[in-house]
């Protein structure tokens, strides 16, 4: 397969669709936790906002700079954010990371979603955006969880 025909299956109809539409995206007045993450190699910044009511997810905000793989990424994570767990986070965290790195499993519902990004596996260098928003979160939840 050519390098463009590569491209053209990494930025689908569907991972373009997810990068138009990020649910919560913004940021939170006066939240638990914040983070704020950047991709060194391609410069793209996730910064998270939440807050942790009994020990799950209540509020949740997201300021997204990066590449169509990265927000398509934190869309799926937005879909899927409130009500979990740090715990749970961090696991979807890994499991993506494993997905793209190891040839691991897609994560389990609710985090699903990553499916859409399986042809990434590939293209090594997007691995850093696309994981971005969820190590942010899970880190965020384990501040506020504290």
């Amino acid at each position: 397969m050519s390098e463009t025909s590569d491209l053209i299956k990494l930025y689908s109809t569907r991972i373009l669709a997810l990068a138009a539409d990020i649910p919560h995206l913004g940021r939170l007045e006066a939240p638990h936790a914040s983070v704020k993450k950047r991709s060194p190699l391609c410069g793209s910044t996730v910064t998270v906002d939440l807050d942790v009511t009994d020990g799950r997810v209540s509020r949740f905000a997201q300021e997204v700079k990066a590449c169509a793989l990265g927000q398509a990424s934190a869309a799926v994570l937005g879909a899927a954010v409130i009500g979990r767990s740090a715990e749970e986070l961090e696991t979807a965290a890994c499991d993506l990371e494993a997905m793209l790195k190891s040839d691991g499993p897609v994560p389990k519902a609710p985090f699903d979603g990553y499916e859409t990004l399986l042809p990434a596996r590939d293209f090594k260098n997007r691995h850093a955006s696309i994981l971005l928003a969820v190590q942010a979160t899970a880190e965020a939840a384990r501040q506020a969880s504290s």
